[in-house]
């Protein structure tokens, strides 16, 4: 069932009233992680579902408690659910994506300002915070909508969809929501759900579209080291005590080595080498260390081996440090020995780990670290979040579905791809519902998706909304004949 050319066509005539929408969602700071934004997250929640509603898809904003955050009790922002058709002879898939973004500012190295779009035509570039990660693709299922209500065509599947505002910062209260959900069977929002299809990734390269059946998981960990009652004078203090930010550089530099390997003890117990089928899979894709240096912005990598840079990337777990807080990080030189320092870092998890599992070894690692420096400092480890990693099943429809939209629109066979990054949701998915999770990213390699400039191609855009209308077409005609 190929997409109806009214469809592709309508999606190119309203392309520039597509990218005023974009602006218009960009505009909105949505940044889960701060706590003066929160009221932004949610105006960007009553924004998207007023948004759904206009194109006939019936709603709900879901509560889902509070957290602490910054000294602050705070209502967390409330997920979206909605539902679109009902019809036993359809397939019923679920979207989900998230409207939060990850902190920006013009000071942290921006060239615009990052919540007002800046579209460089001559390019084709739209520069914003949230442009690819999520708002971009988001909207690319509002542009499906728009273009079946507008021309009076009916939906080729039912759609279900779960928004939400707290991807970016660990998606508390949404793994209970949907294990909720999924419990109450036909009165929940997932009734009848045949398969979930996520738009929050990016292509391995600039120009290989791509299909994603696999996520590392991730465990993030906080280290604190506190003595001083305050903070001491150096030119008094130094050589005289213990020195929280010594003993921290020290600790961290125990982590991992400058290659990648990490040191912790039994980290990568139970992990399977790649056989020759899964050899072969990283072979065929359509990648090289130049694509991986050139999205990095310098020759930085760890190897010179294209297959053991893409397992790095993909398949192996990860440990990479974040940042320290309590440090001075301002103009000048000042002389200042912190009296409480804290280091963080994650590792990236791969089948079979688990954070809980990952987390006893690392706070007992990091605890005998700590006595072997011997100092009289205190030492406090924080697992803070995490996610565990999936993998899904390459060859069913879902896939075959998606594999077929993106050669109808991209007329390229994709790449398939295990992806670095994390999106715990999507075995929560899969768990609760017992369904196949895809990943259809709309997004480039050199997006930039947590960085500065932020941007998301125009030409992805819009072939990308395009290809989420004919992924659903496709679904409808492989189930039908199957």
């Amino acid at each position: 069932m190929v997409a109806p050319q009214k469809f592709t066509e309508f999606i190119d005539s309203n392309a520039d009233r597509f990218i005023d929408r974009l602006g218009e969602a960009i505009a909105i700071p949505s940044i889960s992680g701060d706590a003066s934004r929160r009221e932004d997250v949610v105006k960007m929640a009553v924004w998207l579902e007023a948004q759904l509603n206009e194109y006939g898809v019936k709603t709900e904003k879901i509560p889902l408690g509070q957290q602490q955050l910054e000294g602050k009790t705070l209502d967390l922002p409330p997920a979206i659910l909605g539902r679109i058709g009902n019809d036993p002879k359809k397939k019923t898939i679920l979207i989900y994506g998230h409207f939060d973004v990850q902190p920006a500012n013009k000071n942290d190295g921006w060239n615009t300002e990052p919540f007002t779009m800046h579209y460089e035509k001559d390019t084709g570039k739209i520069f914003g915070r949230g442009s690819t990660d999520d708002k971009g693709p988001i909207l690319g299922w509002l542009n499906v909508l728009d273009a079946h209500s507008t021309l009076g065509l009916d939906l080729p599947v039912n759609l279900r969809f779960c928004f939400e505002g707290m991807e970016e910062s660990g998606s508390e209260g949404l793994d209970d929501l949907i294990a909720s959900e999924a419990a109450k069977g036909q009165q929940g929002w997932f009734d009848g759900v045949d398969a979930v299809c996520i738009s929050d990734n990016y292509w391995l390269n600039t120009r290989t579209p791509c299909l994603t059946y696999g996520l590392r998981g991730i465990a993030y960990y906080q280290i604190t080291l506190s003595g001083p009652g305050s903070d001491l004078h150096s030119g008094i203090y130094g050589g005289a005590v213990y020195e929280p930010m010594t003993a921290l550089i020290a600790l961290m530099s125990k982590l991992v080595t400058q290659d990648g390997h990490i040191l912790i003890p039994g980290v990568y117990d139970g992990i399977k080498p790649a056989d020759s089928e899964e050899l072969k899979k990283y072979e065929e894709l359509d990648y090289s260390i130049d694509d991986l240096e050139g999205a990095a912005g310098g020759k930085i990598a760890n190897s010179s081996e294209r297959i053991t840079v893409l397992m790095g990337r993909m398949r192996n777990p990860s440990l990479s440090l974040h940042g320290i807080e309590g440090a001075f990080s301002g103009v000048g030189c000042k002389t200042v020995i912190p009296a409480k320092i804290s280091g963080k870092f994650s590792l990236r998890l791969v089948p079979p780990q688990t954070p809980e599992d990952i987390t006893k070894k690392v706070v007992a690692y990091v605890k005998s670290e700590f006595a072997k420096l011997n100092t009289r400092l205190n030492l406090e480890v924080e697992y803070m979040h995490g996610g565990k990693p999936w993998v899904a099943d390459i060859n069913h429809w879902n896939f075959e579905a998606a594999k077929k939209a993106t050669e109808a629109v991209y007329l390229q066979t994709p790449n398939y791809t295990r992806e670095g990054g994390s999106i715990p949701v999507t075995l929560t998915f899969a768990d609760n519902l017992g369904v196949n999770v895809l990943l259809l990213p709309m997004g480039r390699a050199d997006d930039g998706a947590h960085s500065t400039n932020e941007k998301l191609d125009v030409s992805n855009f819009i072939k990308g909304s395009k290809l989420l209308g004919t992924y659903l077409y496709e679904v409808a005609e492989i189930t039908q004949s199957a």
